[in-house]
């Protein structure tokens, strides 16, 4: 089933059916570094405080929100709007699952602006209760070699390991891929000036959603992540409000 809406992400949030949607991939305009053919004149924090609550209306028990999104630079400082829409989420009832990174093509500033050139995104993984999860493993670097543990290693929470042996192990051939992915970013020629690789929105889908799950992205833009949703046996709803973006998108996924 694939539905497109071209409307407005707030008003065709509060249409969809409560605890319909099993997993989020969206970038919203953030900031208003781009125009969006003067689409997100309105755009600001009451706005995206909306978006985010309805995002949680609608998100199914175990479901997750895929948040990709930057911080514009103002007089020298970042404006931070990102983490303020992350601990936003956290009050609406999501956990913050996983404070990813997407790293991709540098962008130059200004050579007067004393800054390290724009390398990455945010991706903020918002889950609604405890998500299902189908991690995506890489090669490891040292498999087949022996390692020796000891008990100095932490988990993630900060509590020392007492699960592990001193005796020397085996390396696994694989491992749980690391939460910085590298994708260069592909601006499609003539399309829409800010979209994302098809690769990042296809690993996010087969990370938080199985086949025939419904998948949502409420600023579809010119289509990526319905078009790979559809090539990967989900459901797609995609909302944008820009005319020109939502004929592209159309034409990108189909309709049916």
């Amino acid at each position: 089933m694939i539905q497109l809406i071209n409307d407005d992400a707030l008003i065709a949030l509060t249409k969809l059916e409560e605890n319909s949607i099993d997993i989020t991939v969206t970038s919203p305009p953030y900031d208003n570094l781009r125009t969006y053919n003067g689409n997100n004149d309105q755009w600001g924090e009451a706005v995206w405080k909306s978006i985010i609550e309805e995002l949680y209306t609608v998100t199914k028990e175990g479901g997750v929100v895929v948040w990709v999104v930057g911080d514009a630079t103002i007089k020298g400082s970042e404006t931070g709007t990102s983490f303020k829409q992350a601990l936003w989420a956290i009050e609406c009832g999501f956990n913050l699952h996983d404070t990813m990174i997407w790293q991709k093509n540098a962008i130059p500033y200004d050579p007067k602006c004393e800054r390290y050139w724009q390398a990455f995104e945010y991706m903020f993984v918002f889950s609604k209760g405890k998500p299902k999860c189908n991690y995506i493993k890489v090669p490891c670097k040292n498999a087949g070699k022996k390692k020796t543990n000891d008990y100095g290693q932490r988990r993630p929470d900060g509590t020392l390991r007492t699960d592990r042996h001193s005796e020397d192990r085996v390396i696994q051939d694989t491992k749980v891929k690391d939460n910085v992915w590298y994708q260069p970013n592909t601006k499609q020629k003539g399309q829409h000036p800010a979209s994302f690789p098809e690769q990042l929105a296809h690993d996010h889908i087969i990370s938080w959603s199985n086949e025939g799950d419904t998948v949502l992205d409420c600023f579809m833009g010119s289509g990526t992540t319905g078009k790979m949703a559809k090539q990967l046996g989900r459901n797609f709803i995609g909302i944008e409000m820009d005319e020109t973006y939502f004929n592209i998108a159309k034409e990108r996924i189909g309709d049916n």
